[in-house]
């Protein structure tokens, strides 16, 4: 049997691509007449794994497009007072070309770190400790790992082996390495914050990033929520995917998922602890996918802003 991402004859298949148009958007509602509103969302950037355009904006105040300092993630943002009705709704519209990701096939388009990214991906964020008695505990009798790509092969492993898939209790998606390693279930943040710190702590740079997943079967529907996965930073291979909790949910699949990365998705952001442009007035994001919205200075919860993302492919040159 062939390896996963690699032809019968040992050669590598053909890098499979997926374009889409995408459409995110949320209302928000509930809101006092004549509050200040507060506005911010991520923007999709065009890497060497998507080509991102976007199609038209449908906002209720001009918006202006900021990047955060750390990490480069762009957003838009805008504010006004709340109107009569207590709802603002707004939306953005993509044409997004997303290839699939074969990290383990090529070198690495860009394989040295800066010093400051360094320091960035090796450095603890508020959720996701490099030190301390779990992650040590976790890391502890990992040997073998004689360059970054060996090593974190053991710590993906190891992920794999100590978390389950699991959404049916409460607790999951804040990324909170402490948690997981104690409740050994959680979802797809879950699996690569604790990935992250084991990383890290191994002395492994490791970066979080996000964004939205699409069903392989092409065609068109809605979106129900985010997707995430980690990346690792090899010397002879640049950074290198993995996507450990679909590698949880589909087995068969598990040697693709280290180093790969499917084509039904679209990336968003980077990071965690994100401080939004211009400033927000609560503490940083634990990650951003989702709109942030303030009234009055205060965050408005989630229950009030009804998101609205879907997908429509591109087949044949056509949208279907």
């Amino acid at each position: 049997m062939a390896a996963a991402g690699w032809g019968a004859e040992g050669s590598p298949a053909a890098e499979r691509q997926r374009t889409f148009k995408l459409r995110y958007g949320a209302e928000v509602t509930g809101l006092a007449p004549g509050a200040q509103l507060r506005v911010w969302f991520p923007v999709p950037q065009t890497t060497a794994h998507q080509q991102v355009t976007e199609l038209g904006r449908q906002l209720p105040a001009p918006g202006a497009v900021g990047k955060d300092r750390k990490y480069g993630n762009k957003m838009v943002y805008f504010s006004l007072a709340v109107p009569t009705s207590g709802r603002v709704a707004f939306s953005t519209h993509y044409r997004v070309r997303r290839h699939e990701v074969r990290g383990l096939l090529q070198a690495g388009a860009k394989v040295k770190l800066s010093a400051q990214q360094k320091e960035v991906f090796l450095a603890a964020n508020r959720r996701v400790p490099v030190q301390g008695e779990e992650v040590e505990a976790l890391a502890e009798g990992l040997v073998g790992g004689s360059d970054a790509v060996a090593m974190a092969r053991l710590l993906y492993d190891r992920v794999d082996e100590h978390v389950r898939y699991d959404k049916s209790e409460p607790g999951y998606g804040n990324g909170d390495v402490l948690w997981v390693c104690d409740s050994r279930y959680g979802n797809c943040t879950d699996f690569h914050s604790l990935f992250i710190s084991l990383a890290r702590h191994r002395g492994v740079p490791a970066r979080f990033e996000i964004g939205f997943p699409l069903p392989e079967k092409r065609g068109r529907g809605a979106i129900g929520g985010y997707h995430c996965w980690a990346l690792f930073h090899s010397k002879t291979r640049g950074w290198v995917p993995v996507d450990i909790s679909e590698a949880d949910k589909h087995p068969e699949k598990k040697d693709y998922y280290f180093g790969n990365l499917t084509e039904d998705r679209v990336s968003f952001t980077t990071g965690r602890d994100i401080v939004l442009v211009p400033r927000q007035a609560g503490p940083a994001l634990n990650y951003f996918v989702y709109p942030h919205v303030e009234a009055d200075g205060r965050p408005v919860g989630k229950e009030r802003i009804a998101l609205r993302f879907s997908f429509a492919d591109e087949l044949a040159g056509k949208t279907r």
